[in-house]
Parts: structure tokens; sequence; C-alpha cells
């Protein structure tokens, strides 16, 4: 499995940014990027600031430098080609809500994103980052492929700190929701742990776009693009930014 970072090229003038999830790595949105460069778009997967590294290095990356390390990224994207859309997993796609009310894209397709974490220990975190900074991912992640969950590449433990950073920009993103006016399709796995399929529908509710659409993927966890309905996912991905290109886009 290859887990590092990636660039597929396309023969079309237009790029999408993919981007991983918290403790993740661009491995989990390699089946998206795949997907679209298979239609002429390019791909691009960068590894988000902290990850590919440790946990350590993870604790010590704020929210902030998630936020400019995927503007910039979008920027030399802008730089390259006409049309840039985001597709983003779970932090990728809280990235890519506040990207996109920035109105810096011509389209997002966000899948398995938590507006909110809902354990009753989240009110917590600020304070118990301070005597327990590192919880263990016992289980493994989130998928619902029993295979596919074995060969997932991730940290097998999650900083506190860093779940405060997303508490942070869930909070931001939230408050931004009505900015959006990009095209979007919003996908949730229907055995999702990890972030409820509420938030889709919230976040479909929410935006201000006038083309927003869900997706439900019934078999998969919380990582859908490696699950049982990967697939399907990304097709849906793929043909959703290819009817989105410019000159053909409904904004």
């Amino acid at each position: 499995m290859d887990v590092a970072p990636f660039r597929l090229s396309g023969s079309r003038d237009a790029a999408v940014l993919c981007l991983h999830g918290l403790t993740g790595t661009p491995y989990e949105v390699r089946p998206l990027g795949e997907a679209c460069a298979a239609r002429g778009l390019t791909a691009v997967g960068p590894a988000l600031p902290g990850h590919n590294a440790s946990p350590e290095a993870l604790a010590r990356v704020s929210a902030e430098s998630w936020l400019e390390a995927a503007r910039g990224e979008l920027v030399r994207l802008r730089d390259q080609h006409s049309t840039v859309f985001v597709a983003g997993l779970s932090l990728g796609g809280l990235l890519g809500l506040a990207l996109a009310a920035e109105g810096a894209l011509d389209g997002l397709a966000v899948v398995g994103t938590p507006l909110r974490l809902y354990s009753p220990l989240v009110r917590l975190v600020p304070l118990l980052k301070h005597f327990v900074p590192y919880v263990r991912k016992s289980d493994g992640s989130d998928i619902q492929d029993d295979a596919a969950r074995a060969r997932h590449p991730s940290y097998t433990a999650m900083p506190l700190e860093s779940v405060h950073q997303l508490l942070r920009l869930q909070r931001s993103v939230r408050g931004l929701l009505g900015r959006i006016r990009a095209p979007i399709l919003v996908a949730h796995g229907g055995r999702d742990r990890t972030a409820r399929p509420t938030d889709a529908r919230r976040i479909v509710d929410g935006v201000a776009s006038r083309e927003r659409e869900l997706l439900l993927l019934a078999e998969s966890g919380h990582v859908v693009p490696v699950d049982r309905d990967g697939p399907a996912l990304s097709s849906a991905v793929a043909e959703f930014f290819e009817r989105h290109l410019a000159g053909e886009a409904v904004a």
C-alpha cells in the first residue's frame, strides 16, 4: 500500500484536491483521485501536517496549520487549472467546507464529515489532554470490510490535542455553512461509528448551494473510499465533478 502523497495527471484543465482524515494518510483518498484521473482530471493528494510522521508530530499541529496547508495546495492547483474541486474525507471534508466558504472552489465532495463529536466526554477534552495526551485506537479504523480494515494504514493512537483542534475546526465550519455556494456532494457511510450520518443531512440543509446531493452508502463505515462501497463512491464523486467542469457548472 502507498501512503505517500500523490499526483495523478489528467488531460483536462481541471484538478481535484483530495484530503484525508485525522490520523490517516493519502492512501485513504487515493481511490477518489484515481477515479477522477480516469476521467481526465488531475488529482493531488497531500499529507496534511502532522501526518505520515508520528502521533507526537500530529499533536504539535493546529487546525489553522491544516487549513493553511490545504489552502496552499489549492492555490497551486488554481494557478495551473481553470477548474478546481476538493474531495475530502472526515477532517478533509471539514477543510473542504472551510475552503468552499471562502469561494475558492468550483465544487466539492465531502465524505463522513463530522460537524460535531457526540461523545459525552468531548467537552472534557480541553482539560483531559493535559493528563491523557494519547488515546489508543484499539479497534483499528472504522471500516466494515475486515480485509480493508486490517491493511488500512493509520496511527494507532489519537492525540487528544488533535481532537481539541478538530473541535475548534468543527465550531468554525458550522458557522460557515451558509456561505457555501459551490455545487456539493455529501456522502456518508450508513454504518459510520465515528461521525453520525445525520451530520450529512445537516451539511446538505445548511449550505446555500443551488445544487446539492446526498449519497448514503449503506454497507460502509467511516472510511468509505476504502470500504465496501468505495467503488460506488469513487464513481459518484468523479461523475459529479465531471458534470461541473468549467462552462458547465451550476453554482
